[in-house]
């Protein structure tokens, strides 16, 4: 018999706010944290926006000569851990350290410590490198950082997606809870790659938003009409899960609980998903059949909701695949509006968000939509947050390469 599985704690670090609280009020504001690049001079860049993580100091996470021998997006997953494992209450000198694991990815790693490295190697030469420049940078360090820090024993991996990483990350521990493998998992997803190179090579290839370059906080417009591309973000998003059990039996507070998890490929595309929204249907029909529930009984959709017309309409589709004749009745809305896309990060970030919005009862906005489009006639949440009963609701991440994953949370009840 498989165990339930439940979240406990959540650690965030975003673009509208660090900590579960701050971030939580300023997404039910409606607020954005889209600005002008604050990292790299982007003048010459097209587009020259980002959703960045303001007032972030990794010496209030952890030790300041540590931190500097980790790239940012591994900052961002220690510091994003402290406060889920905090935020759950977990005495990890009173746990079983074997029976808790770390499944944590990016989608790319270490940017931006490739890019420094880089600039050293080509003006000084190879022995000007860092010794730290290779663990500093690959993609797996995150989750072998917040496994050290903390000293947790059990399996540590680090799902690599794309922008279904968090989620992936999220359901994968799941399974292993689900299956006895651990009792409590720190997981989620991490991202900083707001640097020179990352930001061109998405111009390049005209996936970014260009024309709200003097108007930042307007730019993120998913479902809109109007909309014209992505804007990148950074941060990271990690929950702490367990069973259900071990919650109970150390009086934990339970935000939600996971019911089911879906994972597919489109098999179609490197960045374009396959058309008509079908395999993102199956996707989140798949984490429906593994909660044994039906789409009746979800009331709300946390979506990708990129801002980029292949996605939203490809999403909007495969919601009115799955709720067929009532896909009116459940409510749609994308954060990518106030965070931007924090690509590896996105699904763990989106899981909180969508924990909390069970939790409370109260629906996160889409902002900056003004002009329906053809065929988009789902009710997206425009603009202000919505107060409604949510039993139960599905978080989506899709990734190039036509990675899809969906995760279905639900009110815990005994």
């Amino acid at each position: 018999m498989t165990r339930r599985v439940v979240i406990t704690g959540m650690g965030a670090v975003t673009p509208i706010g660090i900590g579960k609280d701050e971030f939580w009020k300023n997404l039910i504001a409606g607020k954005s944290g889209i600005r002008k690049i604050t990292r790299f001079d982007a003048s010459e860049y097209n587009s020259q926006i980002a959703g960045e993580v303001d007032g972030f100091d990794p010496a209030d996470y952890m030790d300041a000569k540590e931190s500097k021998r980790m790239d940012r997006y591994s900052q961002f997953a220690v510091a994003a851990a402290k406060m889920a494992i905090e935020d759950a209450g977990l005495d990890l000198e009173k746990e079983d350290c074997d029976r808790i694991g770390t499944y944590v990815g990016a989608g790319i790693g270490g940017m931006e410590t490739l890019h420094t490295q880089y600039e050293k190697l080509f003006a000084k030469g190879p022995k000007r490198l860092s010794p730290f420049f290779i663990p500093m940078m690959i993609a797996n360090m995150a989750a072998g950082r917040v496994a050290i820090n903390f000293g947790l024993h059990g399996p540590s991996e680090c799902v690599v997606t794309a922008c279904a990483t968090g989620t992936n990350c999220i359901g994968d521990a799941f399974r292993l809870i689900q299956n006895g493998k651990a009792d409590v998992m720190v997981a989620g997803g991490t991202e900083a790659s707001i640097s020179p190179a990352a930001v061109g090579g998405f111009c390049q290839m005209k996936a970014l938003c260009s024309d709200h370059n003097d108007d930042p906080e307007h730019a993120s417009r998913p479902f809109d009409k109007n909309r014209s591309g992505f804007v990148m973000g950074e941060g990271s998003g990690i929950v702490v899960i367990e069973s259900l059990e071990h919650a109970k039996a150390r009086g934990a507070h339970i935000y939600a609980e996971i019911a089911g998890y879906g994972s597919n490929s489109d098999a179609y595309h490197i960045t374009s998903p396959a058309p008509h929204g079908v395999y993102q249907a199956k996707c989140m029909q798949l984490a429906l059949d593994d909660a044994g529930m039906k789409a009746s009984e979800v009331d709300y959709v946390n979506a990708h909701g990129t801002s980029t017309h292949m996605n939203d309409a490809g999403e909007s589709e495969a919601i009115k695949k799955v709720w067929a004749d009532a896909a009116k009745d459940v409510s749609v809305s994308s954060i990518k509006s106030m965070t931007g896309h924090l690509l590896g990060a996105a699904g763990g970030v989106e899981c909180i968000a969508t924990a909390l919005s069970i939790e409370n009862d109260v629906l996160p906005p889409t902002i900056n939509y003004e002009t329906p489009d053809e065929g988009m006639d789902l009710d997206y949440v425009p603009n202000k947050a919505k107060e409604k009963t949510v039993r139960a609701a599905i978080s989506n991440s899709f990734g190039f390469g036509g990675h899809n994953a969906c995760i279905l949370l639900k009110k815990y009840a005994e």
